[in-house]
């Protein structure tokens, strides 16, 4: 292995792949590591895929790409122990003729998307690891260290998309290590079932699936989320929350993944199935604030890598594709212009991040992760005051309205206090500005 490439890319996930597709198509000659036995072997959780972010790769992926549904509903629920307060949008324009957002297999997906990025001329090696950095005498990137005999392969440049854990970057001083609040462990099962259950669980048709995001008191007053999401002929069911609370707390994660399971709103709509696949994975919640530096002297990164993901509206694989097309045209940009792979010249994919969705919508909710992180409350005391209110206001029992308003209040101000409860709402005014 002592070829010289024009750029490495280390990882084969969405911005891997798509970091790698956009380069090979516009000529470049491009190495592709993966520590996996293929790329998509080690992720078998289902997921959210954004139609927009895959189309500025691949315009007509819905050709082949393999699709599971496609959403055209959204729940938001607030669960307490034995309840859930939440809000539904369903709409038949989702039934467009190029649908807008599609659950996927990852394992599945990824693999395909890989096959793309073989076809466009790239030399894809697995069951590969990167042990470390080449760099020349001044300190700059010049290639990779690899866990095979003679294992060293020079470049122009390295893209950096090896995931959440970055052991490479890390390794090599170019990322801090990470923070245990600023990353979250997900556990997830795959639960199959018959399509025709899941049709007419959910009031689905055709390719039509249904996303349900829940917080509450099922994180058992950790910071965290749980989710389900519909794919053919099976369930993805899964809760995650910061691997600082899991450490203090000491609960562990496939309890808490059980006992979502077992609430009354979620039983009903996996029973009967079989459980098949369970996994765990990281995600970095650490938002705008938690973001590395992205770019220097023969390298960039992209994807989990960088922390691009949107906690706030759980979006990730957009932010992974669009960093890692980002990064591939600042490169390509360079190559034609016949400038060096310097820091300098790649301080252009900072400034294109930027000026995209990427880091505008992370720096909009830059002070989520600390208030939801200090604020726990917001996963246990809310959940309960609200579904007890909605309960208290729906029971027909010969009380006054008037009087249940005020028990409501009341039940309120005891919690919260007064103080609290405008404190509370000036904090996520502030984190949703």
């Amino acid at each position: 292995m002592t070829e010289h490439f024009d750029a490495i890319v280390v990882g084969a996930g969405p911005a891997g792949n798509s970091a790698a597709l956009v380069m090979a198509r516009a000529g470049l000659s491009v190495l592709q590591i993966e520590r996996g036995e293929y790329p998509g072997a080690k992720n078998v959780q289902g997921a959210i895929l954004y139609a927009d972010a895959v189309e500025r790769v691949i315009p007509d992926f819905r050709d082949s790409a393999p699709l599971e549904r496609h959403i055209i509903e959204q729940r938001m629920w607030m669960l307490d122990d034995h309840a859930y307060v939440g809000s539904h949008f369903r709409s038949d324009q989702f039934n467009e003729e190029r649908p807008n957002r599609y659950t996927i297999i990852r394992a599945q997906f990824d693999k395909w998307f890989s096959s793309k990025v073989k076809e466009a001329g790239a030399l894809i090696i697995c069951e590969t690891t990167v042990t470390d950095l080449l760099r020349d005498t001044s300190g700059k990137v010049i290639g990779v260290k690899v866990d095979r005999d003679d294992g060293e392969v020079t470049a122009d440049v390295v893209v950096l998309a090896d995931g959440v854990n970055a052991l490479v970057s890390s390794r090599a001083g170019l990322r801090p290590e990470l923070k245990p609040q600023e990353v979250a462990l997900g556990v997830k099962e795959t639960i199959f079932m018959p399509r025709e259950t899941i049709d007419a669980r959910f009031n689905l048709k055709g390719n039509e699936g249904v996303v349900i995001e829940a917080a509450g008191t099922i994180t058992a007053g950790m910071t965290g989320t749980g989710f389900l999401y519909t794919n053919g002929d099976s369930l993805s069911v899964g809760i995650g929350c910061l691997i600082s609370d899991f450490a203090k707390s000491q609960v562990r994660p496939y309890f808490l993944l059980e006992r979502f399971k077992q609430h009354p709103a979620i039983a009903p709509l996996i029973a009967g199935g079989e459980s098949k696949e369970y996994a765990a994975h990281m995600l970095p919640e650490g938002g705008y604030h938690a973001v590395p530096q992205v770019h220097g002297d023969g390298w960039v990164m992209a994807g989990d890598a960088a922390q691009f993901l949107n906690a706030m509206h759980r979006e990730g694989s957009n932010l992974a594709m669009t960093s890692g097309r980002l990064a591939a045209e600042t490169i390509i940009a360079a190559k034609k212009a016949g400038k060096p792979m310097t820091a300098a010249t790649l301080k252009a994919y900072r400034k294109a991040l930027e000026d995209s969705f990427v880091l505008r919508d992370l720096k909009k909710y830059r002070r989520l992760p600390q208030i939801l992180e200090t604020n726990k409350h917001f996963f246990t005391d809310y959940p309960r005051l609200i579904t007890h209110a909605a309960e208290t206001m729906l029971r027909v029992d010969g009380v006054p309205k008037l009087d249940k308003e005020r028990a409501v209040m009341a039940s309120f101000r005891s919690t919260r206090k007064l103080r609290g409860l405008v404190v509370d709402l000036v904090k996520l005014g502030r984190a949703w500005r």
